[in-house]
């Protein structure tokens, strides 16, 4: 157990583990997406007029790569919690994430707030007020 531990971040506090854990997620949901586009379907989960999904294959790879892209940097972030600009990248990756959520629930309607849609706001939401909040904790070192 203690192996498997080492391999954390070496930084005091739950934030930089919180980035960890959250950044294997992001890649395992990332492969999710590159396997089939019926796993951005149950994220954008509301339907066109039409009853059609607003997704299909090239949107799915394409959340995909881009929660590939959020996993890197975030991962990167939990080893790198003292440093600025690590930490601010983590930061706005977090806050991008809520305004695109927020906008295909509010905005554009591709999706509803039930099912696999929630998990994401709750996440960017809560990750982004903690490292706001937790900024100078980290940094002022």
């Amino acid at each position: 157990m203690a192996d498997l531990l080492s391999y954390l971040p070496p930084f005091e506090g739950l934030l930089p583990k919180w980035l960890f854990l959250v950044s294997v997620i992001s890649t395992a949901n990332s492969l999710q997406a590159y396997r089939s586009p019926s796993y951005a379907a149950q994220l954008y989960n509301a339907k066109t007029p039409s009853g059609q999904s607003h997704t299909n294959a090239l949107a799915s790879r394409t959340f995909g790569t881009w929660t590939f892209l959020s996993s890197i940097v975030r991962g990167y972030a939990a080893y790198n919690i003292t440093t600025p600009v690590a930490y601010d990248l983590a930061a706005w990756s977090f806050g991008i994430a809520l305004m695109h959520f927020v906008g295909e629930w509010l905005g554009f309607g591709s999706a509803e707030l039930r099912g696999r849609f929630v998990a994401p706001l709750i996440v960017a939401s809560s990750s982004l007020v903690w490292m706001l909040t937790q900024r100078e904790g980290y940094l002022a070192a």
